[in-house]
């Protein structure tokens, strides 16, 4: 007699029965989704595994409700439950960091990061406007204090960390709304060491005299003073504002405390809450009292209608983050990732900045094996790891092909691996990069994309991640077959 289905089994065999019901395609496309997560071996830092509780609060009648507004004060009826979720999101969130003030309606990274250039704006530029033109909101100004209005909020400028030392798109970059907000400089790292130099930075923010500083990484390998960050904000009359999106699960597991926690530091800290916090797409604005008005604002400052399942969802992310399991969960991708680099260097590898102190890794696969980021990353896929190229400082390559590898561990960590599992994962990882070549171009020239790699390698690696893999299963609770 078979064993009865786990709650978690019958919960998503049900569901995708429902959704097999009325378009097939879409339910055979989320169990191929598992499946293929399940065969991966997956090292995008910026990627996880949310627990079934976590996605199951993403799909229910939520999902139906408008809610535009805060906390008891929506601009829709009928919003009392959507109220208990984000109440709870936000009491957790300020539980779990120590913030004065949670905003939890952000429906990704970026639109946090809006909401909080938006709340800087507002509170310093915005509010004194209004104060010398004597108006209440913006909507009793007259046409020319507008103007000036209009041309003084666009006419402000931001200091974030560069792009190819690890800085994010969203800190001001041209591309990205940011930079066409903002007149942005940027910030970088020594260039023998590849850390932050906190002398040059303070000599940008003294010559420039920002109104944001932003600090925060989405491809540095060390920590951040944030208690400096601050002091350096203060000199010059910047607010100090911290994107902690990749990083937010060290600091909510207790890896990343006092200096390194921005927190206590920054008067304004946005997140996303995937990535090393294991919850599920969205993000998250965390300020101190001074900024809690403006932030609040958010909707209609910024954001539409919130998404109160994604909220519902966020509620149990973060109380699942409150759990002292978390902690350890939090110090082991430190480890994990701290033996990852150790393999990797002892077969030869460079790293920027020779090592980490956080959850990811950036390889330097140009000087390493002579590889573009591109031909790496696609080398590495053929052979079952998957992983993302990324500049590293003073890209030869520039941002598209790169000339790096950035690699991260709180994926497996989820899954269980350790410290001699990611020993093994560096000696395959160094197995693909050191067989494989560039590769040319369909007229013979020299290619940085084309890779050239033998499938006995590929096929050896991949049968051997595999068989890795198998020890470590992923939603072992869930049986959709």
């Amino acid at each position: 007699m078979p064993e009865p289905l786990s709650t978690e089994s019958t919960a998503f065999r049900s569901a995708l029965d429902v959704i097999r019901g009325v378009e097939p395609r879409v339910a055979d496309a989320i169990g191929q989704e598992v499946e293929d997560q399940r065969a991966s071996l997956k090292l995008i830092a910026s990627e996880n595994y949310a627990s079934p509780a976590v996605l199951l609060a993403m799909g229910n009648w939520f999902s139906d409700k408008y809610a535009e507004g805060t906390i008891g004060r929506r601009f829709y009826a009928g919003c009392r439950n959507v109220d208990t979720v984000e109440s709870l999101a936000a009491e957790h969130a300020k539980e779990l960091f120590g913030a004065r003030h949670a905003y939890v309606q952000p429906h990704s990274g970026i639109d946090a990061n809006l909401v909080a250039f938006w709340a800087v704006l507002a509170a310093r530029v915005e509010a004194p406007a209004l104060q010398r033109a004597g108006a209440r909101q913006v909507n009793d100004l007259s046409e020319k204090d507008w103007a000036e209005l209009r041309r003084e909020l666009g006419n402000q400028r931001m200091l974030g960390m560069s792009l190819d030392a690890g800085g994010h798109l969203t800190h001001g970059f041209r591309p990205n709304i940011s930079g066409k907000m903002f007149d942005q400089r940027s910030y970088g790292t020594d260039p023998a060491t590849g850390l932050l130099d906190y002398d040059a930075l303070r000599a940008t923010a003294r010559e420039f005299k920002p109104l944001i500083i932003v600090a925060g990484y989405s491809a540095y390998p060390r920590l951040v003073n944030f208690r400096i960050m601050r002091e350096i904000a203060d000199e010059v009359g910047a607010t100090l504002m911290v994107d902690m999106a990749h990083f937010a699960g060290l600091v909510a597991g207790k890896v990343l405390t006092g200096d390194f926690d921005p927190v206590p530091h920054a008067q304004i800290v946005t997140t996303t809450t995937h990535k090393s916090l294991r919850g599920p797409r969205g993000g998250m604005v965390l300020c101190d009292d001074s900024l809690v008005e403006q932030v609040d604002r958010g909707c209609p400052m910024v954001l539409g209608g919130p998404l109160p399942h994604v909220m519902a969802a966020k509620a149990v992310a973060l109380a699942e983050a409150r759990q002292p399991s978390f902690q350890d969960y939090a110090q082991r991708i430190v480890d994990n990732s701290r033996a990852l680099a150790d393999g990797l260097m002892r077969r030869g590898a460079t790293l920027v900045t020779g090592g980490t102190d956080n959850h990811l890794n950036l390889i330097d696969v140009a000087t390493s094996y002579g590889l573009t980021g591109r031909q790496a990353e696609s080398a590495l896929l053929d052979s079952g790891v998957v992983t993302n190229r990324n500049a590293i400082p003073q890209d030869p390559n520039g941002a598209w092909y790169t000339s790096g590898i950035r690699i991260g561990t709180p994926a497996l960590t989820t899954r269980g691996l350790g410290t001699g599992e990611m020993d093994e994962i560096a000696a395959l990882i160094d197995r693909v990069l050191t067989s494989a070549e560039a590769g040319t171009t369909s007229k013979g020239a020299p290619s940085k994309a084309q890779h050239v790699l033998d499938e006995k390698v590929a096929d050896e690696v991949s049968r051997r991640a595999a068989e890795l893999l198998d020890g470590f299963p992923l939603y072992p609770g869930i049986d959709l077959s």
